[in-house]
């Protein structure tokens, strides 16, 4: 196709916004109902008379946190990007307001119930009052925000667009007429696993004989800052909030909690679209006829050279949704459920809730479309449900490639009611596991069967963080919150029971081939490593950057379909690798350390590193400036506390950048008791002392106390004010 021609040309220039009186006297008011209290480690507890005034002061705090993730994070569900970062993200835009539509969000918002329109006002009232009394802050775009836009992301999770099996690049193919490649990955550097850990323990396996509940979600570090938020109307909430927006997203209350990790369930299908073209324009075949193609203008503005220019693009639809891509001369187009409003109500609703039975009522509004959720109340009972939002579809069709869009057969019949999607409530051997891998082990023994449901709801297999969580959890009991953490932290990094005497076999082969001689020594410490990430190991250093560059062609290996089983595929792979395939890369392994170090052994702390020196979106990374040592790793070699590391252009040296960001561990009794512990700390401020103040534990997996009753808080007051203080 051809471009589109550029629109407008106007001056990259946007005054500050200006609130009128009437807005800024009622932001006033509110904000005298709300009480922000910042504890020691400057974490905000904010009080409210009403849910609404919580919220109000919720949005104020984080804010003051760090404004600029608040913001940007609005920008890109705007789709405006572009006009920050310039033409480089003029595709992301396009997909994102292709995707979600504004008016849409505009037509919820309005047609939402009262109460819950309060709390979208009180959303966009306390940034804005935020903007008002500090003037300092100069945001990058958004100058005014919207009560609707959190209908535009009505769930917290960290990559909530689904497109199905359609790449960004496949849109700028189809849309642009350019040839785009996707970016050749880098060998040398930590593949990013997806997802997060969570584990619910019942009182047969605890001390006490309470249930815990372990929270531990792996996103790019600084996602999500801790909170409490706490109502007169029932709000008391405590956890981790995704930036800019108005819900606890993982977290818990004063009877239960919830722990949501990243669902692989197929909850977005591709459709091959026969189109053609007539004299008016482009239709598509459908049950044997022949119907329209829709078409709509999406104008996207972008930063060049100190002005803003526009490009118009003319995109299309059938009803299945946008069509993405162009694959073997047929359109591809994509139906997903990116946006609810059904969803935000559910996201509130599940803060309140205060039993097993009110937690599933909210579960019943079928919105959550991105999570898992594993669930722990002061009853007693632990739960888990893979996916949510879950369409029915003939399972007659393989819906993890693009079905034929032509037929009615392959509609979506439906949404599956809760109860007939993979759960487990109160299992026999009393523990829950979800590590972003196969529901059909997430109770050991006590597991859903694979059989009983339809393959469209757990495509995802094995992952070697599951494969480690069930050990772990089959072999201990009387848990606390402390021995829980305990398991939490295992480093035993299972991938490697697999690969490793692949590696020891292959060099036995080859060990009179003066080639692999200089492996030697290597290998004899690969032989007899206990497996175990840390920070004095050498065999962790040698394992890591030798798996990197073995991984890609893991992944191409034969085994589980596209939704990969990572197991599957180490397993086939060491068991038909050459030896020279496997020995071949240790060798450069060693070349690259000694390049780098004058010296291969090099313990694993020395070169995994943890650094925050800006709090920019993007952080920079220094090999001469101070960082803190590091003996986690990648959750992708099985690794519980995931640290996913890389050098970056000019470093030596590797660098944490996601993994274990909020992390908590819970017991519900009679009273609530918990322990906590954030990447980094709360501030995005390098100013604050709350930048860094939770570094050091942060490295070493010391976790501090939660202060979730208001006394207790008050006695480790650091700051009590009001917003706009």
């Amino acid at each position: 196709m051809k471009k589109f021609l550029l629109l407008l040309i106007i001056p990259m220039y946007s005054p500050a916004q200006t609130f009128t009186p009437a807005e800024t006297k009622r932001r006033e008011e509110q904000a005298k109902r709300v009480t922000i209290i910042r504890d020691g480690w400057g974490i905000p507890h904010v009080y409210g008379k009403s849910d609404a005034d919580a919220v109000f002061g919720l949005l104020y705090a984080q804010c003051e946190d760090d404004f600029k993730r608040v913001e940007m994070n609005y920008v890109e569900k705007l789709g405006r990007l572009s006009e920050i970062n310039g033409e480089r993200d003029l595709y992301n835009d396009l997909l994102i307001r292709m995707l979600i539509d504004t008016a849409a969000a505009i037509k919820d918002y309005n047609q939402s119930p009262p109460w819950l329109r309060k709390l979208m006002n009180a959303y966009a009232d306390g940034i804005n009052y935020y903007l008002f009394r500090n003037p300092g802050t100069k945001p990058a775009l958004l100058k005014r925000f919207e009560p609707w836009y959190p209908m535009l992301w009505t769930d917290g999770s960290i990559g909530a667009i689904d497109i199905a099996d359609v790449s960004v690049n496949e849109l700028k193919n189809f849309y642009s007429g350019e040839a785009v490649t996707a970016a050749v990955v880098r060998g040398d550097v930590d593949p990013l696993p997806g997802g997060s850990n969570g584990f619910a323990i019942a009182p047969k396996k605890t001390a006490s004989g309470n249930a815990i509940l372990y929270i531990n979600p792996h996103v790019t570090f600084y996602f999500r800052p801790e909170v409490s938020v706490q109502s007169e109307e029932g709000l008391h909430a405590y956890g981790a909030v995704t930036w800019g927006q108005f819900f606890i997203y993982q977290g818990f209350n004063e009877h239960l909690g919830w722990m949501h990790t990243s669902s692989y369930s197929d909850v977005a299908d591709s459709y091959e679209e026969q189109v053609s073209k007539t004299e008016n324009g482009f239709v598509y075949a459908y049950d044997g006829k022949t119907r329209p193609v829709k078409v709509k203008d999406i104008s996207i503005q972008y930063s060049a050279a100190g002005t803003i220019l526009s490009r118009t693009f003319k995109t299309y639809y059938t009803h299945h949704g946008p069509v993405m891509a162009k694959r073997n001369g047929r359109w591809i187009s994509v139906r997903a459920n990116n946006r609810d409003a059904k969803g935000l109500i559910q996201s509130w609703q599940r803060t309140k809730a205060t039993d097993l039975a009110s937690f599933t009522k909210t579960m019943e509004l079928l919105a959550n479309t991105s999570n898992n959720t594993v669930y722990a109340d002061d009853k007693g009972n632990i739960a888990y449900w893979h996916g949510n939002f879950m369409p029915k579809r003939d399972t007659a069709y393989n819906w993890s490639k693009p079905v034929d869009g032509s037929t009615p057969a392959t509609e979506w019949k439906g949404l599956h009611t809760l109860s007939e999607l993979i759960q487990v409530k109160n299992p026999v051997n009393g523990f829950i596991q979800n590590c972003n891998s196969t529901p059909f082990t997430v109770s050991g023994k006590g597991s859903p069967a694979k059989e009983n449901f339809p393959s469209y709801m757990a495509p995802n297999g094995e992952n070697f963080r599951g494969i480690n969580a069930v050990k772990v959890l089959n072999e201990n009991s009387a848990y606390d919150i402390d021995k829980t953490i305990r398991s939490g932290y295992d480093t035993h990094l299972a991938a490697f029971d697999v690969l490793i005497p692949a590696l020891l076999d292959a060099f036995q082969k080859k060990k009179n081939d003066t080639v692999y001689q200089p492996a030697e020594t290597a290998i004899a410490l690969l032989r007899e490593w206990d497996r175990n990430s840390s920070e004095t190991s050498i065999a962790t250093t040698i394992a890591i950057e030798w798996a990197q560059r073995i991984w890609p062609a893991i992944l191409r290996g034969k085994g589980a379909d596209d939704k990969s089983d990572q197991v599957d595929k180490t397993k086939n792979f060491a068991a038909t690798a050459s030896a020279e395939t496997l020995l071949n890369p240790l060798l450069a392994t060693l070349t690259d350390l000694r390049k780098k170090f004058g010296d291969w052994r090099k313990p694993w702390g020395e070169i995994n590193r943890y650094q925050r020196l800006t709090g920019e979106l993007v952080e920079k990374f220094d090999d001469n400036k101070p960082s803190i040592a590091c003996g986690f790793a990648a959750s992708t070699w099985g690794c519980l506390p995931s640290f996913v590391s890389r050098t970056y252009a000019g470093t030596d040296l590797r660098y944490g950048y996601n993994g274990n960001s909020f992390i908590c561990a819970v017991e519900f009794g009679r009273k609530v008791k918990a322990k906590s512990l954030l990447a980094g700390g709360e501030s995005g401020d390098m100013r604050s002392k709350h930048f860094g103040d939770q570094a050091e534990m942060y490295v070493k997996g010391k976790f501090k106390d939660v202060l979730f009753y208001k006394d207790e808080v008050v006695k480790h007051a650091e700051r009590t004010y009001h917003p706009g203080q």
